[in-house]
């Protein structure tokens, strides 16, 4: 259920009226809009009187939502949801774009890369403080000292940071260090994480899952918003088939559908979601080309010898090369890139 306020509501008259939702036992999610403020309801709605929710000062109309998800959906909020991360805006005009190695390795590694990548244009250093790897025996990361180290490249390149939270555990500390806290794929049904991530202040970015439909995507993300945070971004980074030339399949697809369906923004990973380094830079493009906020590559200086996904790394030159392009397709689509 949405409820629209007139244009002139006053901040008391909406405070009500999520008042008179709250004493039903429901959720009320306040959406300031460019012209006049919704209301989204959440719980069960055979619980509420909406004669009487429809009958409060300022309440214009309640529009009743068909979607399974309902905070994520278009018909809760129809403009473009636009995320502030330390000014660097996702969503919107401008691209973003977050790079970075798969994993943090060392100290020395990720200045090395980090001054390449800012120098290129990245606004958001991506780099894996904890890794959740498919043998037990792989390289798990850093964890604390690899969130230090993070911590360390913002504030020598001015870049915002993003790396991944692998469990509720995980959660608090990553929270503390970066400026936006990754859900990966591997915990996109991870329904007691994705509450938890919910109720922390940072923006969250959720990958898809490895074999989830869009449905079940958008719905992974409604957990996360029903719990208060609406800073939300989703990623797509390629679902498995039956291909074998591939890692994965890019489904880029999915990018005009969330915009269609969604007001969240989404970005492309175009290096999980191929696998292969010579693949990465014509997935972007495409990538950009298909309408989404922004990209997320992997960026390493000696791929040869990485801990964690090396042949899916660009190269720093290549990298340089792949914002000069992406910058080119998206003027042309009236997109603004650093």
């Amino acid at each position: 259920m949405l409820i629209v306020m007139e244009l002139g509501a006053t901040r008391e008259m909406v405070d009500k009226v999520c008042r008179e939702i709250e004493k039903a036992g429901l959720k009320a999610h306040p959406m300031p809009g460019a012209i006049r403020t919704a209301i989204g309801v959440t719980g069960n709605k055979a619980q509420i009187d909406a004669d009487h929710i429809e009958a409060q000062l300022g309440v214009k109309e309640i529009i009743h939502v068909t979607k399974p998800y309902k905070l994520v959906s278009r018909e809760f909020y129809p403009e473009d949801t636009v995320i502030d991360v330390n000014g660097i805006k996702i969503g919107g005009e401008a691209l973003v774009t977050m790079a970075g190695p798969c994993a943090v390795e060392t100290r020395k590694q990720c200045m090395i890369i980090g001054e390449k990548v800012a120098a290129a244009g990245a606004q958001i250093f991506r780099g894996g403080a904890y890794k959740p790897r498919t043998s037990p025996y792989s390289f798990q990361g850093l964890e604390e000292e690899g969130l230090k180290i993070l911590a360390e490249v913002r504030e020598k390149f001015g870049m915002a940071i993003i790396t991944e939270a692998i469990d509720t555990e995980a959660l608090k500390l990553v929270s503390d260090y970066a400026d936006i806290v990754q859900i990966g794929a591997r915990n996109m049904q991870n329904f007691s994480l994705l509450k938890k991530a919910g109720r922390q202040p940072r923006p969250v970015m959720l990958k898809r899952g490895m074999s989830a439909t869009l449905e079940e995507f958008l719905m992974a993300a409604e957990y996360i918003m029903s719990e208060g945070n609406h800073n939300v971004i989703l990623c797509e980074r390629g679902v498995r088939t039956f291909a074998d030339h591939t890692r994965n399949t890019l489904d880029l697809s999915a990018v005009p559908y969330v915009k269609r369906t969604s007001h969240l923004p989404i970005i492309v990973d175009p290096s999980h979601g191929t696998g292969k380094a010579h693949k990465v830079i014509p997935l972007s493009r495409a990538a950009i080309a298909s309408g989404a906020d922004g990209l997320m590559i992997e960026v390493h200086h000696d791929p040869a010898n990485a801990f964690s996904d090396g042949p899916q790394s660009l190269l720093p030159e290549k990298f340089d090369q792949l914002m000069k392009e992406i910058k080119a397709i998206g003027a042309v689509l009236g997109r603004t890139s650093p």
